[in-house]
């Protein structure tokens, strides 16, 4: 079974830095897809950002240059340095690991909240 554990949300000002990162059990994220979504309230759920299997990188327009997503194979995780951040970067963040006909899961998410 596969479990993901998302930890280093919470509060932050405008402009500042957090880092979240996503522990996985029953896989090995190098084998997949990992990404970071977000949903704000009363919003749909949004690709942030993703690393492939080969460590291809994708970001949404909306944190190219702010965000960047990592992999530790060693550890298992995945992790998201998220900086210069802006209110509108609030939301429910949540991790996924993507593999065709494989896996598809998601970790219960862990809250930002970035105030002006």
């Amino acid at each position: 079974q596969v479990r993901l554990m998302e930890s280093g949300g919470g509060l932050a000002q405008a402009g500042g830095s957090l880092r979240l990162s996503c522990a996985a059990s029953g896989t090995a994220v190098r084998v997949n897809t990992m990404g970071w979504y977000r949903q704000a309230p009363g919003q749909q759920r949004e690709m942030v950002a993703a690393i492939t299997s080969g460590g291809i990188t994708n970001y949404a327009d909306s944190v190219k240059g702010r965000f960047i997503i990592s992999r530790d194979d060693t550890a298992n995780t995945v992790a998201v340095q998220m900086n210069n951040l802006k209110p509108e970067d609030t939301a429910v963040y949540y991790c996924r690991a993507y593999r065709a006909g494989f896996v598809d899961s998601w970790g219960r998410g862990t809250q930002v909240t970035v105030s002006s």
